[in-house]
């Protein structure tokens, strides 16, 4: 078995709407935005990943820059399967001896029939001979170190950038989950609206991106507040550019709709908890996890709103991949969490 193992390549393969990452052999291979730059007239791949998000709101007519991902799912099929293709490409060469590729790959817990079939069409165009998919939930679950095959209820919260996945987890399955396309994506839109209305000042994604980053904050008063951000953009009065700094409370104010969303989420993922899950929860708490996880005062919030304690992931950008080749290293033990492609 060992011998044939030698011929095969096995990833693990988060593929997020914000980021995508690939774990090999029980490392990070891969850690590259979700984005692929497109040649107009020839149709070919020009860049993927940071080389793509560089060029991202920066390009001209004849080059354009594609996110595949929406919501957690596949929403341009030719453009994801570059993007796969260009981040294999990145492990390494594909020697003729790697013949038998083998990945599984992450997906939103309130995924279609139809968004799944895009996942496996898109790895069969990579030349993938074994596609395995997990959910997001229970990957990221096996990331923080639960044991998931217990009768013990634990609650995940994923926050991505498409989808925030929030799941009751026990005894290897998955008891009751809600899956809301508000998390990272939406927060980035909220800023930009915000600084339009607020500010009369237009600013791109990567911009609004980077405020999120540097001053994000789920709460108007924090311990350990960041310092104010310098925000650069175009004046829609005057047309020209300028410079204006925001705080952090700003951006509270700006966020804090879509953040009341997933606290809702919360609640009600909560209530369709079955009494001695909720027993258990009660006890483990809650545990945050995603990109969206490092927002800021978020667990503080959380705790505030529910009741229970909250604990934030250690490294939680990774969690979900990490479980993924949790799975991917040990498929025997973990064969019940896996969706394979049915022929």
């Amino acid at each position: 078995m060992n011998f044939f193992k030698f011929f095969k390549q096995e990833l693990a393969i988060d593929l997020g709407t914000a980021n995508t990452l690939i774990m090999m052999n029980g490392q990070v291979v891969v850690d590259e935005p979700s984005i692929v730059a497109i040649d107009r007239k020839t149709g070919q791949t020009i860049a993927v990943g940071a080389r793509a998000m560089q060029m991202h709101e920066k390009t001209h007519e004849n080059i354009k820059t594609v996110r595949p991902l929406k919501d957690g799912v596949i929403a341009d099929f030719q453009a994801a399967e570059a993007m796969i293709e260009g981040m294999i490409g990145m492990v390494g060469k594909r020697s003729s001896l790697f013949n038998h590729l083998k990945m599984v790959i992450c997906i939103p817990s309130g995924i279609t029939e139809v968004e799944k079939r895009a996942v496996f069409d898109s790895a069969d165009h990579v030349d993938s001979k074994e596609t395995y998919l997990i959910h997001e939930p229970m990957a990221a679950a096996l990331g923080i170190g639960l044991n998931v095959e217990e009768p013990i209820g634990n609650m995940i919260i994923d926050i991505g950038g498409g989808t925030t996945e929030i799941a009751v987890i026990a005894l290897s399955g998955i008891v009751c989950d809600q899956s809301i396309r508000i998390a990272g994506d939406e927060l980035t839109n909220d800023i930009m609206a915000y600084m339009k209305r607020e500010h009369n000042m237009l600013i791109g994604e990567r911009t609004a991106e980077q405020v999120k980053i540097h001053v994000g904050s789920a709460m108007h008063e924090l311990e350990n507040p960041p310092e104010d951000y310098a925000v650069n953009g175009r004046d829609l009065m005057t047309g020209i550019p300028k410079q204006i700094k925001i705080s952090y409370q700003e951006v509270a104010y700006a966020i804090d709709k879509s953040v009341s969303k997933i606290e809702d989420a919360v609640l009600r993922a909560l209530e369709e908890t079955p009494p001695e899950l909720s027993s258990d929860i009660y006890k483990t708490g809650l545990y945050l996890t995603g990109g969206g996880a490092l927002l800021r005062g978020l667990d503080k919030r959380l705790e505030s709103k529910t009741k229970l304690s909250v604990h934030l992931a250690e490294d939680p950008l990774r969690a979900v991949v990490r479980g993924t080749g949790l799975v991917l290293a040990n498929p025997g033990r973990y064969s019940f969490l896996m969706d394979r492609k049915s022929v």
